[in-house]
C-alpha cells in the first residue's frame, strides 16, 4: 500500500491555498484604501476649519465681495490665521489641498431670494489630488446664511 498524495490532491490543495491567499491580499488592499481615504477626509476637514477661521461667515460685510472667496491653498489659509510657519509635517500634509467658498444664489433676483426668506446658499469645497492624473477628489458642504443687514420679510 502506497502512502502520500496524488498529483490531483496536491493541485487541488494548491488552488484552495491560492484562493485563500488572494482573498487575504484583497482584503488588505481594501483596508489600506479605507485608511488612506479616511486620512484624506480628516485633512479635508482640517482645511475646511482653516477656511472658516480665515473667512468666517460672521465677518461678511459686503455680500457681493465677501461671500464668495476664490480658490486658495491650505498654506495660504494658514498664513491668514497664524503668525507661525507651518511645520514640515504640516506642509506635507496640506500639500495640494485647496479651499473655496461660493454663493449658489448670489445672482438670483431679490424676489427669488425673498421666497426663501432672504437666505443665501453658501457652498464650501475642499479639493485635493492631481488634476493632471485624473485623481481629483473633493468634499463640500452647503450651509444657509442670512445677511443681518437685510430685512427678513
Amino acid at each position: 500500500m502506497r502512502r502520500g498524495f496524488t498529483l490531483l490532491e496536491v493541485l487541488l490543495a494548491s488552488v484552495i491555498l491560492g484562493f485563500g491567499l488572494m482573498a487575504i491580499l484583497m482584503s488588505m488592499m481594501t483596508s489600506q484604501e479605507v485608511m488612506l481615504g479616511s486620512a484624506y477626509l480628516e485633512t479635508a476637514q482640517e482645511v475646511m476649519d482653516l477656511g472658516e477661521m480665515a473667512h468666517p461667515l460672521d465677518d461678511v460685510k459686503d455680500v457681493a465681495t465677501d461671500l464668495e472667496i476664490p480658490e486658495c491653498t491650505a498654506e495660504e489659509l494658514w498664513e491668514e490665521i497664524s503668525e507661525e510657519r507651518l511645520s514640515n509635517e504640516q506642509q506635507e500634509k496640506f500639500r495640494g489641498y485647496r479651499w473655496r467658498r461660493e454663493c449658489l444664489n448670489l445672482h438670483d433676483s431679490d424676489d427669488d431670494r425673498r421666497r426663501i426668506c432672504n437666505l443665501y446658499i453658501v457652498k464650501v469645497t475642499v479639493s485635493w489630488g492631481n488634476d493632471h492624473r485624473g485623481h481629483q477628489n473633493e468634499e463640500s458642504y452647503v450651509t444657509l446664511w442670512r445677511n443681518p443687514d437685510e430685512d427678513p420679510n
